[in-house]
């Protein structure tokens, strides 16, 4: 019979030892696969829901910070919504953040209503705009000026979204300027594309409610009406919010988002070539590329 003796007990200590350290750093070498070698422990809560309103400049900068925060070690999710609901899910934690704030303006309501409620990252472009934009080759050089081409525009403003800021402000320049039986003809942002590159491709007359940075300014020679009356208020910016808790819960994510800031040129690139028929995710992975500078800024000093 096999007599076990100290000798072979200290063989099999040393063999189980072995594998249990094996299995360890089999565990160790799997992470640092996954995540590009990083060490990415203080990522915290690695599932990251982001909110925006399907405008065109809400779509290239969401799926932008979006792909950043994967290349981070996130499972970003990206989520279309109304512009009242998108405040409301950050505000009340069902959504982590957006990049998407139109402000002092357009989403002016909305903040009043819900800043208490989430955290206000600042500004992430600074010189967006809002008004009644028109072809250059209309003889309108101001909102007034609308009166003199009522019946070829059957007193007609195409606008977007109801509710959205630069809609009310449109119809409050129609007030405003004394645009009698002129009305604002909500539909949704595609749609007032949509109907600007008809008319400007027949040279016909149209107003449209604007924003920049838009691609259309890029496409189409457009101007913006002056407004002397301010009925859509001074400059804008694009602002950060996020749910309150998640620079405790997604420390990385935090900071990123905290850290995100383009310029006009930079989203408008992005969406002109999402406009030409690129995915809005390859559009994004393709300006990161060809900016890997300016990204190494918004994740530098991660802690």
């Amino acid at each position: 019979m096999f007599k076990l003796t100290w000798k072979h007990v200290g063989l099999v200590f040393v063999l189980m030892l072995s594998l249990v350290l094996a299995a360890c750093g089999g565990e160790d070498d799997t992470s640092s696969d996954d995540n590009n070698g990083e060490d990415t422990s203080n990522i915290g809560e690695k599932e990251i829901e982001l909110v925006y309103v399907e405008w065109d400049t809400e779509v290239a900068s969401t799926n932008v910070m979006a792909h950043v925060l994967e290349e981070q070690g996130y499972n970003v999710t990206v989520t279309p919504l109304d512009n009242a609901v998108m405040w409301q899910s950050v505000a009340t934690g069902d959504a982590d953040g957006m990049v998407s704030a139109w402000l002092p303006g357009t989403h002016g309501n909305l903040y009043e209503q819900y800043k208490d409620q989430v955290v206000d990252l600042g500004a992430n472009l600074e010189g967006a705009k809002i008004g009644l934009v028109v072809p250059e080759y209309m003889d309108v050089t101001t909102i007034e000026d609308l009166k003199n081409v009522a019946d070829e525009l059957d007193s007609s403003i195409t606008a977007i979204e109801p509710g959205a800021g630069v809609v009310q402000a449109a119809e409050r320049s129609v007030e405003d300027y004394g645009l009698d039986g002129f009305t604002v003809e909500a539909s949704s942002s595609g749609a007032m594309a949509t109907a600007l590159g008809e008319a400007v491709e027949n040279e016909k007359p149209i107003v449209v409610t604007g924003w920049s940075p838009h691609w259309k300014f890029s496409k189409y020679d457009l101007k913006y009406l002056e407004d002397p009356k301010g009925s859509f208020g001074e400059d804008e910016y694009l602002g950060t919010m996020v749910r309150e808790g998640l620079e405790e819960d997604s420390p990385v994510a935090y900071q990123v988002l905290d850290n995100f800031v383009w310029t006009p040129e930079d989203i408008e690139s992005v969406m002109l070539e999402i406009q030409s028929g690129t995915s809005a995710e390859d559009a994004a992975a393709n300006w990161i590329e060809n900016n890997q500078d300016k990204v190494d800024e918004w994740t530098s000093g991660l802690e």
